[in-house]
């Protein structure tokens, strides 16, 4: 399993990932807007250009960064912070982990298999920490 911290900039993620390549001389490895998302149950009208998933790294160390939890440009977003991604290697501990965490905290993305990824879900706990869980595996 890996484990590394996601950003969620509300709308701005595009903005963020600019000012971190001027300032901490961030490289972005990877930028999908919510208008190329495989998967477009998730894309609400006005959404198409805002940043469904983007990967940086900053001085070796990686970061994930998206608008997911942002609403619409007139109400407040879901989520906006930071959130945790989980990579599994395994559907099993995945499953198991994921509804641990949403045991109490509320599902946004139901763990189910996604184009990107084997698996994919976000849950926000009962503690308001958001965690995404993404499943790479070859034989599910």
């Amino acid at each position: 399993m890996a484990t590394i911290v996601t950003l969620g900039f509300a709308g701005r993620t595009l903005e963020a990932l600019a000012h971190y390549e001027m300032v901490l001389d961030a490289e972005t490895t990877f930028l999908m807007r919510f208008r190329d998302s495989p998967d477009q149950s998730h894309t609400k009208p006005g959404m198409e250009d805002l940043v469904f998933h983007a990967t940086f790294r900053i001085d070796g160390t990686v970061f994930m960064a998206s608008d997911v939890g942002y609403v619409d440009t007139e109400s407040e977003p879901v989520f906006a912070g930071f959130a945790i991604a989980l990579q599994m290697d395994s559907l099993e501990r995945g499953k198991s982990i994921f509804e641990g965490l949403a045991n109490g905290g509320q599902v946004l993305i139901p763990l189910t298999k996604s184009a990107f990824t084997s698996w994919y879900g976000i849950v926000i706990d009962r503690f308001g920490i958001s965690w995404k869980i993404n499943v790479d595996s070859k034989s599910d």
